[in-house]
């Protein structure tokens, strides 16, 4: 309802700001413009009405929340099967569902139809239960990163995209595959990657840029736009940045100077600009900000730089933080969580089907700092945000 009362707000801004053609015309619709502006006016202070009514509902819904379901939100894990939902963490003897689930490709099913089964399957199984429903997320980047290729049709890699399409071209074939994706059940694509490609991250990504500062911006902001304005979310990766380490195997270092690390950030900045709903940081440290401590744990690259610099106000996820990068050079799982929190993560990823041991370690420090209880509750609050304007759950007081 919000979305389109913006849309008609634009609408008739867009006809009231016209300037007049000659001073007759300009006669014969003042009293028009008048009208439209009143109307206008009255569509600007209902939507401001609604967004106030959905914030303090938001409010009221998170301080009725147990520390426990305040954590769930933090978190998205892999899930088990593919057909018949049933979560296989339990809290307090009762079944505990995440925030948000990852698909592989042993949970699709052989027909589009027999995903969308699954995914209303859990979406069912939480409606029925009073649970708040998961968003569920996929890999769909193109090339030899797509879990969906056999269900949705092959999307090339993309750096194919960029040496091969028009944007007009790229933005038609990414909104016809963010149809399909929705039609499956998803909420969220991981996807664009929003990094550079130079030599020191080429043998990394091997395919997965569109290439240049430039092509990296535009393709990133078509793609993001197609799939948005279809109904799927967005993620950008990995936030700032790789390098030829792999970090499923090793602890990426950036060496890059201030000012090639601030060209390798310009896309970040641009495609942030346009409003996709969550970015990835990478597990990379970075020689010319917190060099000792990878960017997903540093409060300067969360906080500082993405959040207040760049001015994002979606969701910011971790990379998977069972990954060697981290669980080889002093971060287990219980630890990196903790740190993932307090430097700014709002969703904390696991490849993992459980998470009680991290969730845990998350109730009890929170129990014990107050700070980091309300750290706790602004990531709860903007997940669930996300999700109620997204339509994935709703207050039952609205």
């Amino acid at each position: 309802m919000c979305k389109k009362l913006f849309a008609a707000l634009l609408l008739v801004l867009s006809v009231t700001l016209c300037p007049a053609k000659s001073k007759d015309s300009h006669i014969k619709q003042t009293k028009k413009e008048i009208n439209n502006h009143h109307f206008a006016a009255g569509i600007n202070e209902e939507i401001k009405q609604i967004q106030k009514a959905r914030e303090k509902d938001l409010d009221e819904y998170l301080n009725k929340m147990t520390i426990a379901e305040k954590v769930s939100q933090l978190f998205i894990l892999n899930l088990e099967g593919k057909e018949k939902f049933y979560p296989i963490d339990r809290y307090n003897g009762k079944p505990y569902v995440p925030g948000g689930y990852l698909f592989f490709a042993y949970n699709l099913g052989d027909t589009p139809e027999a995903v969308k089964a699954f995914t209303d399957d859990i979406k069912n199984y939480c409606e029925e239960g009073g649970i708040i429903p998961p968003f569920l997320a996929v890999d769909e980047e193109g090339g030899w990163v797509q879990r969906l290729k056999k269900l949705a049709g092959k999307l090339p890699c993309q750096e194919d995209v960029a040496s091969t399409m028009t944007i007009s071209e790229a933005y038609a074939m990414y909104s016809e595959h963010a149809r399909k994706m929705k039609a499956m059940g998803f909420h969220m694509n991981l996807s664009p990657v929003v990094e550079v490609l130079s030599d020191y991250n080429k043998e990394f990504l091997d395919g997965r840029s569109f290439g240049d500062k430039e092509k990296t911006a535009v393709f990133s902001i078509a793609e993001v736009n197609a799939y948005q304005n279809n109904g799927i979310a967005c993620v950008l990766k990995h936030f700032p940045g790789n390098t030829n380490t792999d970090p499923h195997s090793g602890l990426p270092e950036i060496t890059l100077s201030a000012e090639e690390m601030k060209e390798a950030l310009e896309p970040f900045s641009r495609v942030v600009s346009i409003g996709p709903e969550g970015v990835l940081m990478s597990h990379a440290r970075t020689s010319i900000i917190d060099q000792n401590i990878p960017a997903c744990f540093s409060k300067t690259w969360v906080t500082e730089k993405l959040r207040k610099e760049m001015s994002f106000d979606g969701i910011i996820f971790s990379d998977d933080i069972f990954m060697a990068a981290l669980s080889k050079n002093g971060y287990p799982p219980e630890t990196a969580c903790v740190k993932a929190v307090e430097a700014g993560i709002d969703v904390i990823m696991i490849s993992e089907k459980r998470c009680l041991k991290s969730v845990k370690v998350l109730i009890k420090k929170a129990e014990e700092d107050p700070a980091f209880a309300a750290r706790i509750d602004e990531s709860c609050r903007r997940v669930l945000k996300y999700k109620m304007e997204s339509g994935i759950w709703q207050n039952k007081k609205n």
